[in-house]
């Protein structure tokens, strides 16, 4: 393999570029790089290499011409072929993003797609289920950002004393949470106290939902009051405006 790593950097092709050519993440692209020959990768990665680099095997790499048209060639090919990739996919619209943010955003569903692609047991899956929801919570709990950068942090990738978001509250939410995970992993906490503590988590999400209902239930009350005073049955493109000022008058009264 570090003949293909060899003849990649005599040609001037950098990972990012030929991880998104093939379609993979960054991280995915070195995974492969490290095995011991090109057999042990996907075949379908094997054979875009292969063609990429206009070889039919990987003995023929020593029989590889490198100069000024070869270079042309390929990096010719290389481009065409992220456009394609990125063009092909109906996952996201890179328009209007900046370079920064297209590489990240394509880096991510790169590595998703890696990963969904090679999950057998379907617990890759559920775990984008709840990432999903994760995500999607993000706008209401500053937390769930630190989260984040404390798992980056716990995992070596960020400097552990930088702070992007709110300093205090990011230094002290860490603090926290690596206490937690100690805790969690040395077994320190009694049997009792964490089966009482889950009983509360339980106890706090039933809450919430209850109160999710209430309100939704309320919500439907006010708006049937405010078609039942606007003498209409249901709301339509015509009324919607009219319906939804009058649903804002009902809730001023009572508050």
């Amino acid at each position: 393999m570090s003949k293909i790593s060899k003849v990649l950097s005599e040609v001037g092709v950098s990972k990012v570029r030929l991880a998104k050519y093939l379609g993979v993440s960054r991280q995915m692209l070195y995974n492969y790089l490290a095995l011991d020959k090109l057999e042990d990768w996907p075949s379908e990665k094997a054979t875009r290499l292969l063609q990429l680099l206009e070889i039919k095997k990987e003995e023929d790499l020593d029989n590889i011409e490198i100069d000024g048209e070869y270079i042309i060639k390929i990096d010719t090919k290389l481009n065409e072929g992220v456009k394609v990739a990125l063009s092909g996919s109906n996952l996201i619209d890179l328009k209007g993003f900046n370079r920064k943010e297209v590489e990240i955003l394509t880096d991510i569903i790169s590595l998703l797609k890696d990963k969904l692609r090679d999950d057998h047991t379907k617990d890759t899956y559920n775990t984008y289920v709840y990432l999903y929801h994760y995500l999607q919570s993000m706008g209401n709990n500053k937390e769930l950002k630190y989260l984040l950068c404390f798992i980056s942090k716990l995992m070596g990738f960020t400097d552990p004393m930088e702070f992007l978001f709110n300093q205090e509250q990011q230094f002290n939410f860490e603090s926290i949470i690596f206490s937690a995970f100690t805790l969690y992993n040395k077994g320190g906490a009694s049997k009792s106290r964490i089966i009482d503590s889950h009983k509360r988590f339980v106890q706090e999400i039933d809450r919430k939902h209850e109160e999710k209902l209430s309100h939704t239930q309320e919500l439907i009350a006010i708006k049937e009051q405010a078609l039942k005073e606007l003498g209409y049955s249901t709301i339509t493109d015509d009324n919607a405006k009219e319906v939804f000022e009058k649903i804002a008058e009902i809730q001023s009264r009572a508050a």
